[in-house]
């Protein structure tokens, strides 16, 4: 029998990650296939694979879009995936895998010799940049609660040297917060160039933090770093007694050396001015410019549920955290939390109109709203995108527009409710809670109102 191993890997690692692992799983066990998945969420990595289960396999599923240690499964047919792909098509996949042959000897060689060009080909500057994104927020969201937490104390307690409010602050903004620019930058300049672009990735990162060129500088910097070590690693060539001084000697000297100067005379000055300006207009937005902004981020978010477009908005709430702005990142957040929790509701008002699979999966999607994780109402927009998308993208940027209205803020940038009773990490919390149960409701109303496949005797009733 022949044996396919998977690996599933999302951004954040939390909803996608687990979703098309599942989806693999269910499909191999239909089709009676020796089946084994490896997921890489955000905890780390799970059901890891060994270098027995790698040598037995027939084939490998990469269903990721971040780093899944790829160069693991060199001289193996792989089949590569977005992991939404996973879920919506995990059959589909399982059978190309099938239907793969096994690699020979001329294959590895060639395999050997076009990694870097295929590589770059196949990840591109999404990747790259959620790379990036998916280590930061650990350190955003521990740290932003920490300094949370500093603030039972009262808002400038850490002030007073010695306190445990003024070590808390330690913690989350003199540590956490400062490693945040410097980790997006090494990790995207990983995701480039490997091993050799993490230390050029650091620094930059560390140098767009003390310029102030902020998160953009540090995105920036990643990139730099990232092709600059990858440019090295591919262009110098030494003899086989001196390959060693490569990794450990040569990039990071050249990397770090080149990042640097282009950080402090070339990218870091520019940056800093744009960041300074954003940083500006943001903190004085009010009334309609603040609306307008929530609408805008609520649309982005409600748009393809975890994909692209909603990882942007996502990436620029959490990367304003640092420059102490908070607005936009609770207008991202009650916006995710509002199309699974409308789905839901919809469920909840309308059940004839949904089969007994699609109330279940209300039930589910539910759990997932109060968590933050918009990827709930992904079964419903694909059974359904036509009605469902516009009604979901209108329920969040009503909840992001009435979220930027009220004012409200949020220090960290994940936990959906579960964040909400901690003291000072939300402020203008009732309103907040308004905004989300707006969004919720009017997501819900379309959706029903929209929707035009009736159930009957517990069929679908197709009126298209």
């Amino acid at each position: 029998m022949k044996r396919i191993l998977a690996v599933t890997a999302c951004p954040t690692g939390i909803a996608h990650t687990y979703m098309a692992a599942e989806g693999l799983k269910k499909a191999a066990e239909e089709k009676n296939i020796a089946f084994k998945v490896e997921t890489r969420g955000a905890v780390g990595v799970e059901n890891g694979l060994t270098e027995e289960d790698i040598a037995g396999a027939h084939a490998i599923i990469i269903a990721a879009d971040t780093d899944a240690d790829e160069g693991r499964f060199a001289g193996k047919p792989v089949v590569k995936a977005s992991v939404g792909e996973a879920i919506k098509n995990p059959g589909k996949l399982l059978e190309e895998a099938l239907n793969k042959k096994p690699a020979t000897r001329d294959y590895i060689a060639e395999a050997v010799k076009t990694k870097a060009e295929r590589s770059a080909q196949r990840v591109g500057i999404y990747k790259h940049l959620m790379n990036g994104v998916s280590y930061m927020i650990p350190l955003v969201a521990g740290g932003g609660l920490i300094i949370a937490i500093s603030f039972i104390f009262g808002i400038e307690a850490f002030k007073e040297e010695g306190t445990l409010a003024a070590a808390l602050m330690d913690i989350g903004g003199g540590a956490a917060f400062a490693l945040m620019v410097p980790v997006l930058a090494g990790f995207i300049a990983f995701s480039i160039a490997e091993k050799p672009g993490l230390a050029p990735g650091l620094v930059g990162g560390m140098l767009a933090s003390q310029i102030g060129a902020g998160f953009l500088g540090g995105i920036l910097a990643g990139f730099i770093a990232g092709y600059v070590a990858k440019g090295l690693k591919d262009a110098i060539k030494l003899p086989k007694n001196l390959e060693g001084l490569k990794p450990v000697l040569i990039i990071p000297f050249f990397s770090i050396l080149a990042t640097g100067l282009l950080m402090i005379y070339v990218v870091g000055g520019p940056v800093k001015v744009v960041m300074d300006a954003m940083t500006k207009w943001l903190t004085g937005l009010s009334g309609a410019n603040a609306v307008v902004l929530g609408l805008i981020l609520g649309a982005m978010m409600a748009f393809d549920m975890g994909g692209p477009v909603n990882k942007a908005a996502y990436t620029f709430g959490v990367g304003l955290l640092g420059s102490s702005i908070f607005g936009p990142m609770a207008a991202v957040m009650a916006a995710g939390m509002t199309p699974p929790l409308g789905l839901w509701l919809a469920t909840v008002l309308a059940p004839k109109k949904y089969s007994i699979e699609e109330r279940e999966a209300g039930k589910a999607a539910a759990a997932l709203g109060i968590s933050f994780i918009t990827e709930g109402a992904i079964p419903f927009a694909a059974a359904d995108p036509l009605r469902v998308i516009p009604a979901i993208m209108t329920g969040s940027a009503v909840t992001g527009a009435l979220s930027m209205l009220f004012g409200a803020t949020l220090r960290a940038p994940h936990g959906g409710i579960f964040v909400l009773p901690i003291p000072h990490a939300v402020g203008n919390l009732g309103l907040y809670i308004v905004a989300i149960i707006v969004g919720t409701v009017v997501t819900a109303l379309l959706v029903n109102l929209l929707k035009r496949n009736p159930v009957t005797n517990g069929q679908t009733v197709n009126n298209e």
